[in-house]
């Protein structure tokens, strides 16, 4: 449609959803959010999505909340409300989600970028936690980005709101790779490739664990892994690739090559 401003199309087991309300640095507005979401959960029920790319036409990605929204509205009525969701949407996604950053991102679009499994950015990148520069918290996006970051640096960024480079992004947690504007596309196939070699319930299973939190004792955190691994070890999908692996070829599951 036209007037849409999230795009999704599938090619090959890789859903692309794109943000496109450049006229207002793809700022959270109730639209983006809505067709956001919509978007997500048509990917994460879509059997033949193996890997979800979040991208992003114009030159910003995403600036955070649509500010024109939010001033005059009760606490009751801010567009955040909604925010929650749509970061535990992709951090919770059974498929694997990866942001393509070609532009700058702030605020809550830093937490979209934090969401996603994997975040690759061009230099052309920048970030800031800009919250406090308005007289705001950047309290739902910390869910998301404290896990990510190196301590020391978020405390200075989220106390500062300085604005930063893909690399230092890169090298304090937040991003997975900085490349230039040029080589953004080959860098991301590189891994939606990896990422599609996996079984679709093995990677759903690494997402959820690597979300679990720590057992109280070391035997039971053994217990539970032991339990999660033989029981995949046993599965169809487990048996598959096994078979796969001694007969040197493709599991089932992954994509055919163009």
């Amino acid at each position: 449609m036209a007037d849409e401003l999230v795009h999704y199309a599938v090619d090959r087991g890789i859903a692309e959803i794109t943000l496109d309300s450049p006229h207002n640095r793809n700022a959270l507005s109730a639209q983006l959010r809505r067709e956001l979401r919509a978007h997500l959960s048509t990917a994460i029920a879509d059997e033949a999505v193996r890997v979800v790319v979040l991208g992003h036409t114009g030159t910003v990605f995403c600036s955070g909340m649509d500010l024109k929204e939010s001033r005059g509205a009760g606490a009751g009525d801010q567009g955040v409300n909604e925010f929650p969701a749509i970061l535990e949407q992709i951090w919770t996604s059974p498929k694997p989600v990866v942001a393509k950053v070609a532009g700058p991102a702030r605020a809550g679009g830093v937490g979209i970028v934090a969401a996603c499994d994997i975040a690759v950015a061009t230099h052309a990148a920048s970030f800031a936690f800009t919250e406090v520069r308005i007289g705001v918290v950047p309290a739902v996006i910390s869910v998301t980005v404290l896990p990510r970051l190196l301590p020391r640096a978020a405390h200075e960024l989220f106390l500062t709101g300085e604005k930063f480079d893909a690399e230092r992004a890169a090298a304090i947690g937040l991003i997975n790779s900085a490349a230039a504007p040029e080589d953004l596309d080959t860098e991301v196939r590189r891994y939606t490739d990896m990422l599609a070699l996996g079984g679709p319930n093995a990677l759903a299973a690494t997402k959820a664990m690597l979300r679990r939190p720590p057992a109280a004792g070391l035997g039971e955190d053994f217990a539970d892994m032991l339990e999660l691994s033989a029981g995949h070890f046993a599965s169809a999908e487990g048996q598959e690739g096994i078979r796969a692996f001694a007969e040197k070829r493709p599991a089932s599951w992954v994509p055919a090559a163009d």
